[in-house]
């Protein structure tokens, strides 16, 4: 695709954000300095087709988002795949945002979803649409399958640090009564207690 001079560089930070963490937050920032990047448009699931569990209601989801990211103006959430009906596929939001604006599009995802790229709906269709920034650890270079290895596809490599932190391990500390400080930012923790959220 030829893109016009002075376009956005823009990144799509997809997931289910159940909930949003620090590893999450430090993505997004460093991904804003090193790629760089204009904006992160962070993009929360809606109906996840991959998903075996149910996931915590929309609102509370984005919520902890808007909490997360408050303060840095280079950062916003995206509602469409929460508007949108049936399972969500990022192939769709990719299309939509590059019909809308005739940007540079970035899709950030860490290095374990993009060993996996080749389960993806439509995947050799989606892989040359956006130059992908895959976060490696302790200075490893992105690893594609052999599958998505072979397709031509434009990849950045996006330094993050080790943050021994998920979502999933998240969710389990709650269940368990357990703390999460220095997980989290301190709003989204707060928020997470007010509504009484991951519980047993």
């Amino acid at each position: 695709m030829s893109l016009p001079l002075n376009v956005r560089r823009i990144g799509i930070f997809g997931g289910s954000f159940d909930p949003v963490h620090v590893a999450h937050v430090a993505l997004a920032r460093i991904a804003l300095d090193t790629l760089p990047l204009e904006q992160v448009l962070f993009v929360p699931t809606g109906d996840a087709w991959h998903k075996q569990r149910t996931l915590t209601p929309a609102a509370h989801r984005v919520a902890m988002l808007q909490r997360a990211i408050d303060g840095e103006t280079r950062f916003a959430v995206d509602h469409r795949e929460l508007r949108r009906a049936g399972p969500t596929y990022t192939i769709d939001t990719v299309l939509e945002l590059r019909a809308a604006e005739a940007a540079e599009w970035f899709m950030l995802i860490g290095q374990d979803q993009y060993a996996k790229l080749a389960s993806w709906h439509r995947w050799s269709e989606l892989l040359p649409l956006v130059t992908w920034a895959v976060a490696g650890r302790n200075g490893e270079a992105p690893a594609a399958s052999p599958e998505v290895a072979r397709v031509p596809h434009r990849v950045r490599f996006v330094p993050l640090p080790a943050m021994a932190v998920s979502s999933t391990e998240i969710r389990a500390r709650l269940k368990r009564n357990e703390r999460i400080d220095g997980l989290v930012p301190p709003t989204v923790a707060a928020y997470i207690e007010s509504n009484h959220l991951y519980r047993s």
